[in-house]
């Protein structure tokens, strides 16, 4: 075969012409194991949770204000009085992420047996605790019963 240059375009011309190759010894391949050869693969085990990570969004904890803060408490303090009752309620409240800075609100509606002051926790009739120091808000119809009689 002579040596021609790349950028010939009759380089192919001795060869062009021949039979396709079928091989006597082994079996004609499906196009679904051929298409498996070049299947994308993770040649970085851990890579792409590595890149979701990154991209997944966090919250900045919003700080509350001295007014926010005494009407959370205040709003503690009514629950703590109808706490015989386990009334109903719904907070939202902050939950850190574990793996990078910030994290996320969540919201939970749930029956309170039992405001842990020395604790600093709020917990539910199943036994769920709540840090009081990530509660944003508390809503409840006892609260807002007492609130409409003032």
């Amino acid at each position: 075969m002579k040596n021609k240059e790349n950028n010939d375009p009759n380089r192919y011309d001795d060869i062009i012409n021949l039979p396709h190759f079928v091989s006597k010894n082994r079996n004609h391949m499906s196009l679904s194991d051929r298409a498996a050869q070049f299947a994308p693969f993770d040649a970085l085990t851990g890579y792409s949770e590595a890149i979701k990570e990154t991209g997944r969004q966090t919250e900045k904890e919003k700080e509350l204000g001295e007014y926010e803060l005494n009407e959370l408490d205040m709003r503690l303090k009514i629950i703590e009085s109808f706490i015989k009752d386990m009334p109903l309620v719904k907070i939202k409240y902050f939950i850190l992420d574990e793996l990078k800075g910030g994290g996320t609100y969540q919201t939970a509606s749930f029956n309170v047996k039992k405001i842990n002051r020395n604790k600093r926790t709020l917990i539910s009739t199943n036994d769920e605790e709540y840090d009081l120091d990530y509660i944003f808000s508390i809503e409840s119809d006892v609260i807002e019963k007492v609130l409409n009689d003032e």
